[in-house]
């Protein structure tokens, strides 16, 4: 996700579930109106919005919008090509849950099939 390298100049994300936009602002540094143009831009923010229109980010968009900005802050990604990125990454994540879910089925079934022979 992040190098160790860009890690080190980011403050710690605290145990919570969910961040106002001005504690993102501060953990990713980066400022608010740019995390309401990446919301625009990249699919995987939602952050949860409540009363008086307010976001609420959860633990997870914090880490994805650490990465966007690695990407774009010190990997000299485009905008469109760190969507790019991104996609491609939940696309292998996908693939490899797929795979693993036709292993234990196979695994299953062969054990199954076994004990039918029996």
């Amino acid at each position: 996700m992040l190098e160790p390298s860009n890690n080190a100049e980011l403050p710690a994300i605290p145990g919570k579930r969910y961040f106002t936009i001005g504690e993102v602002s501060e953990l990713c540094g980066v400022k608010p109106h740019v995390l309401r143009y990446w919301e625009q831009e990249f699919p995987q923010l939602k952050p949860v919005k409540r009363r008086g229109n307010r976001r609420y980010y959860p633990r997870q968009d914090v880490l994805v919008i650490r990465q966007i900005r690695s990407l774009l802050y010190d990997q000299g990604f485009t905008i469109g090509g760190a969507r790019q990125r991104l996609a491609g990454d939940e696309a292998r994540e996908d693939l490899s849950q797929s795979q693993q879910i036709v292993r234990q089925v196979r695994t299953e079934l062969e054990a199954l099939l076994k004990s039918l022979r029996r």
